[in-house]
């Protein structure tokens, strides 16, 4: 809704919670079921306080009890309950019982919907604040398929109760957004944090499928997660779904690239080759248990606008070359490495490590990256190094000399040169030695000016595939 202010100003004034569940219920056409489990009911509580919530409820329930949970909606096979699998049996499910119990013939203009949530709340220790997966099966028209919303949250708040309350906030915007900005997916997914304040909870993956949502880009819809605050991290795999990172992490080894991949070059590929080989031989590194991140940094996107904001199309196009050649992508809001290394750590005391050029290591020794840390650069590589995380460095060459760096020769500021000296030889940091010498020349943002301006010779610097992609679908400015 807008309100007109003086001077013919007008500001967006989001519907409250009991406005948007009231709307939901004197829509006599919308009509579904409820099924909450581990915090209560307390999404229906909203409609059914709102009022008129007659023709909009066909059921309410909380198979709470687990027994109970598993007769319904069958035996998980890792035993879990609080799964992005359990709550698409819980969609699944209810929607057949409402096709199964209504019959189309007389009820010709209803449009169903199944909404369910699976969570665990904070415990009693209030160490593990909990998390959740929250989801919406619905139709716009009585003839058309289903399109789902599916997200994860995790709880911010230390009290049992004002988490169920957000949770319940959280679940009605799900719904109204689901019927009324389903066109604006953008939209949809900030009116998510209506009437609930960002500090409450964290939405840290969203996927959007079905029939409404054919022209959506789950990629891009993770973009906008850490776009707007909403989480510091998203991954999406291969096929551009996105994914968990709690759920694909827990337990492995992790060896991670920062970069533009603006586009993905053949140095850059051949980085993570020779890092990945070199991480698969240490003793203590199951290469069946490795996951490999290529990770992007929200700072490196805006870089690359003229106007700080983020170029979408710049975005996808990146995310397209790096989804092709089967890498798993990390968006983050992380500028150092040390956060980066922190935020996996939450996932696994595996093994971890980092490939990165030389001139990269060489800016982590710079102190004015973490002067808001009391304990300065000390502090940060305290995090950075943590596990015997170990760096897999490749070599520089001087365009102008031909002089090859790394870590032997790496000139650092001579406040740093002790430091250095005693991660190098307490090996952290590992050397590729049997880089490709006829690719050095190759910088990403030379390949990427070739292409916008419509110059030859290009194709050459990049990995096999990729310039037959950018020319197919024109990424980077191509123009055939």
């Amino acid at each position: 809704m807008a309100i007109t202010l003086k001077g013919d100003k007008e500001i967006t004034v989001s519907p409250t919670i009991k406005q948007k569940a009231l709307r939901i219920n004197l829509n006599g056409n919308i009509y579904g079921s409820f099924s909450e489990i581990g915090a209560g009911q307390e999404t229906v509580r909203n409609f059914f306080r709102a009022g008129g919530a007659s023709g909009t409820i066909a059921k309410a329930m909380s198979a709470y009890d687990k027994v109970f949970s598993d007769a319904i909606y069958g035996i998980e096979d890792d035993k879990r309950y609080v799964t992005e699998q359990r709550l698409k049996k819980m969609l699944i499910h209810e929607i057949k019982l409402l096709e199964e119990r209504l019959s189309r013939k007389e009820h010709s203009e209803k449009m169903f919907f199944s909404y369910a949530n699976t969570v665990t709340t904070i415990d009693f220790a209030k160490k593990f604040k909990g998390h959740g997966w929250v989801g919406i099966k619905f139709q716009l028209d009585p003839h058309e398929d289903y399109s789902e919303i599916v997200l994860h949250v995790r709880f911010k708040e230390n009290d049992v109760r004002l988490q169920q309350e957000t949770l319940g906030k959280l679940g009605t915007n799900l719904i109204y957004g689901a019927y009324y900005l389903n066109n604006y997916p953008e939209k949809l997914l900030l009116s998510l944090y209506d009437n609930i304040d960002k500090d409450n909870i964290e939405i840290d993956m969203i996927n959007f499928s079905g029939t409404r949502f054919i022209k959506v880009d789950n990629r891009l819809m993770s973009l906008y997660l850490v776009k707007y605050g909403m989480t510091d991290a998203v991954m999406f795999g291969p096929d551009g779904n996105n994914l968990l990172p709690a759920q694909v992490l827990y337990k492995k080894n992790i060896l991670a690239f920062r970069g533009s991949f603006r586009p993905v070059t053949k140095v850059n590929i051949d980085i993570y080759k020779k890092s990945q080989a070199l991480f698969c031989q240490e003793k203590k590194v199951n290469p069946e248990k490795t996951k490999v991140l290529f990770e992007i940094t929200l700072s490196n996107l805006r870089s690359t606008h003229k106007a700080g904001d983020i170029d979408e199309r710049d975005f996808l196009d990146r995310a397209e070359l790096l989804c092709s050649l089967g890498q798993n992508v990390l968006i983050t809001n992380f500028k150092e490495y040390y956060k980066l290394v922190e935020y996996l750590s939450e996932y696994t005391k595996a093994r971890m490590a980092l490939g990165m050029g030389i001139y990269n290591l060489i800016q982590i020794f710079d102190e004015r990256y973490y002067r808001d840390l009391s304990g300065g650069i000390l502090e940060a590589f305290g995090k950075l190094f943590y596990k015997d995380l170990k760096i897999y460095l490749y070599p520089l060459k001087n365009h102008s000399t031909g002089e090859i760096t790394d870590s032997n020769n790496a000139e650092v500021h001579p406040r740093m040169k002790e430091l250095y000296k005693f991660f190098k030889y307490n090996g952290r940091f590992i050397d590729i030695k049997n880089y490709d010498p006829s690719i050095l020349d190759i910088l990403s943002r030379t390949v990427y000016h070739m292409i916008n301006n419509q110059e030859s010779g290009w194709e050459k610097m990049l990995p096999d595939g990729i310039p037959e992609l950018i020319k197919d679908k024109e990424l980077f400015g191509y123009k055939g």
